[in-house]
């Protein structure tokens, strides 16, 4: 025998397709994702988390510049109630909505990876956007969704490693540990929207319709993590910081991916 030679891990092709939690271990296993990525969101979810009001604004003022992205904000939401612009711009009620819900949702993603309740609700984030597990259904193509995730990748990636005083472990850590959760994040829209094992698949009627926000009638999206958590009120290290235009970015050296953000040189965590 080869002793250089690897165990060839079998993967039961059906389980991907019926069995969620069989699906995270392949993909965990096949990214590396491990206790170091867990730690390392866990550890530095600050930073991540100082971000997510400039982020949100930025992926609005890009879904808005095409129509075709635009056009989905024309539709009523489960929850929204109010008032409903015909075109939207980033101060129309929905998307003032809308913001809301990104903001919780990217606070999601610094919580504890190590529950499968974490990346159960990244995969009923998938469903949503098909047209499933919601009394008014909403249909993004899979082209827009991907593309969004990108975009956000990005931002974040630059903005992270644009820290002016997080160690250059820290951040490469950060980066990957926060990339391999997207890309997860990416299959799992992905999975709803291609043909791939549609033989496995069950009825629509067993898809349970919840409340946006909600897994399993358990609330997962915190109302204070919907909220602005970074107003200019303290920097991630808890240290009293200058206040910051709302939607700008915290760490110096952000370009938002050329989406028309000023950002001052002095508007850093301090």
């Amino acid at each position: 025998m080869n002793p250089y030679s690897r165990p060839i891990k079998h993967i039961q092709r059906e389980d991907l397709y019926t069995n969620l939690e069989v699906r995270i271990q392949y993909l965990h296993s096949f990214l590396d994702f491990s206790s170091r990525d867990i730690d390392a969101l866990i550890s530095d979810s600050k930073y991540i988390k100082a971000l997510i009001p400039a982020v949100v604004n930025i992926v609005y003022k890009k879904l808005l510049q095409y129509d075709i992205t635009a056009r989905a904000f024309t539709t009523r939401s489960t929850s929204f109630e109010g008032p409903l612009d015909e075109i939207p711009d980033e101060n129309s009620p929905q998307i003032l909505h809308r913001k809301m819900f990104l903001r919780a949702y990217l606070n999601k993603l610094c919580s504890d990876p190590s529950k499968m309740e974490f990346w159960e609700y990244l995969d009923k984030v998938g469903m949503m956007h098909v047209g499933l597990g919601r009394k008014h259904p909403l249909h993004i193509e899979y082209v827009h969704l991907g593309a969004c995730l990108g975009f956000i990748q990005d931002i974040m990636n630059e903005a992270i490693l644009s820290h002016p005083r997080l160690h250059i472990q820290r951040k490469i850590a950060l980066v990957k540990a926060l990339n391999k959760v997207i890309w997860v994040q990416n299959d799992l829209m992905a999975k709803w929207h291609v043909k791939d094992g549609a033989e496995f698949e069950t009825a629509e009627s067993d898809v349970e319709i919840e409340r946006e926000g909600y897994l399993h009638g358990k609330k997962i999206l915190a109302d204070e993590d919907m909220k602005d958590n970074a107003d200019g009120n303290g920097s991630p290290d808890g240290q009293e910081s200058k206040p910051r235009a709302r939607g700008t970015c915290p760490f110096s050296g952000v370009s938002a991916a050329g989406a028309s953000v000023k950002h001052d040189s002095e508007e850093t965590t301090q």
